[in-house]
């Protein structure tokens, strides 16, 4: 097949953290495995093919899982492992193009539109990929080929595990409308349930409606939605997105049953989110603390301050005012405790013109604990409570 004009790819690791420990494990080759927590609360982070058989899948609840395949081998995540290997195949797609829009840790979109003097047609370089991510990681990967990213990203889910697809005119003209509203970008539990109230099910029907039939139904998202389903999107590859937020949360296997046990692992999370900041060359304007209970039931508590700020002492003392002012008033066992810290700036988008003797201490705190982090890992060194 010949690959379009403007060509984009969207590669996608295929089971990327159950691969790996089956990589590293090869008594599990071949095995059902599950990534994540065997606990009563534990949720999947991912799902091997073995046990994508099941039903099982990431993001669902192990106790769930295990119902489907009993036989599945539960492994808990390996973090630094996991970004270990992605660092090693982000390095594979740079070498084939500059444009490399990072999706999470196991997927990107490519735009190789301008590097056939340099690696021939786009759908030999993508095999060339595959073919150096499998020999120098182990690992597989999946990949669309197409004029556009909405339709790369359905071209990787197409053949999956190892597989490509190229997304041509004709596959556009006839393959695209066959595709359920589930593939569409946007469509979650509440919009399909609309789209179907209205005898919409296929990317087909959203086409044949077009904007104007698709008004009443989605609001201000039907030229979206309408443009899409046509196999329309004009959004570039973007090599480097700014993160809206840094944060961490953490899920308890008991309810927390009380603040001061809450505090002691909401400042675990703030130094975490503060040492991910520095790490980033941001700063933040605003933090929202995420407090969860037995039920699932869910509030946020948001602060604003003045000055920027990648302090862990001032983060903490904004998430401590936020989290006492709540647990005073109202406090209930917290199932989750999580921290976002957002309205990020760069470091160095504003200076003060004097400096801060408070501020230059707790930075150089900041700074050393940091290296002892970086040295010898998080459980090293924290902050007392």
């Amino acid at each position: 097949m010949t690959a379009p004009a403007r060509c984009v790819l969207h590669v996608d690791m295929d089971a990327f953290f159950a691969s790996i420990e089956q990589l590293d494990r090869p008594e599990l080759r071949g095995k059902p495995v599950l990534v994540g927590h065997a606990g009563p609360r534990g949720v999947v982070a991912a799902a091997s093919y073995e046990a994508r058989k099941f039903g099982c899948h990431s993001a669902q609840p192990m106790a769930v899982a295990l119902r489907m395949c009993p036989r599945a081998v539960v492994v808990p995540g390996r973090g630094r492992r996991y970004q270990e290997v992605s660092q090693r195949v982000f390095s594979i797609f740079r070498d084939f193009s500059p444009l490399v829009e990072p999706i999470s840790l196991d997927e990107a979109f490519l735009d190789l539109t301008g590097t056939r003097e340099l690696f021939g047609d786009p759908v030999e370089a993508a095999e060339a990929i595959r073919r150096r991510i499998r020999e120098e990681t182990g690992l597989t990967a999946s990949v669309g080929v197409a004029p556009n990213k909405f339709l790369a990203k359905l071209g990787s889910d197409e053949n999956k595990p190892d597989g490509i697809t190229v997304v041509t005119d004709h596959e556009i003209e006839n393959w695209l409308p066959t595709l359920s509203i589930r593939k569409m970008w946007g469509v979650g539990k509440a919009t399909e349930a609309k789209l179907t109230s209205a005898g919409v099910r296929t990317i087909g029907d959203l086409a044949r409606l077009g904007e104007t039939g698709l008004a009443p139904i989605l609001g201000r998202e039907a030229g979206r939605f309408a443009r899409l389903a046509r196999g329309l999107d004009d959004r570039a590859v973007t090599p480097r997105r700014e993160p809206k937020s840094v944060g961490h949360e953490r899920t308890f296997e008991v309810d927390l049953p009380t603040p001061e046990d809450v505090r002691r692992i909401l400042l675990g999370l703030v130094e975490k989110t503060a040492r991910r900041l520095r790490a980033a060359g941001m700063r933040s304007r605003g933090l929202t603390l995420k407090i969860r209970f037995g039920n699932y039931e869910t509030i946020t508590r948001s602060r604003t301050f003045r000055d920027a700020t990648d302090a862990t002492d001032e983060l903490w003392r904004e998430a401590k005012a936020g989290f006492d002012a709540w647990a005073d008033a109202s406090f209930r066992p917290v199932r989750l405790i999580g921290v976002s810290a957002g309205h990020l700036e760069r470091a160095d988008a504003q200076l003060g013109l004097f400096p801060d003797a408070r501020r230059e201490r707790s930075s150089a705190v900041d700074r050393a604990t940091d290296a002892i982090v970086a040295k010898f890992g998080s459980g090293a060194i924290r902050r007392g409570s």
